[in-house]
């Protein structure tokens, strides 16, 4: 039933801009809870390589004192992958385009984690 909803949160989040082209919930242990992923990409790897960037980002906000993580944002030259924080045991992963306006992304991507948090409480 939560793999449902939060799917259906995954696509409403896809759906609200067309330079989102994958978005998925994974568990901070690495495991991927509901996704929508390309057919060439690996749910698992996905949801691996972003419990690695959580810790890691986890580690830099806490040694430099910064507070708790929120957000995890990787540039790369075709486009970006951005981690938002869904509650103390979920994160909400996405990518978008390089041309996207990620300002609209983040506040759409952010409601999406709301409704996340919701749906796992």
């Amino acid at each position: 039933m939560h793999e449902q909803l939060l799917t259906s949160v995954l696509s409403d989040l896809n759906r609200s801009s067309i330079d989102i082209t994958a978005s998925a919930v994974i568990s901070t242990d690495g495991l991927p809870i509901a996704h929508i992923l390309p057919n060439n990409v690996d749910a698992d790897r996905v949801g691996a390589m972003s419990a690695a960037l959580l810790a890691l980002g986890n580690r830099t906000i806490h040694e430099l004192l910064c507070g708790e993580l929120e957000q995890v944002i990787v540039k790369g030259t075709a486009g970006y992958t951005l981690l938002i924080q869904a509650g103390g045991s979920h994160v909400l992963c996405l990518t978008a385009k390089e041309s996207a306006k990620l300002g609209l992304i983040l506040l759409d991507a952010r409601r999406a984690a709301r409704s996340v948090v919701d749906i796992t409480k």
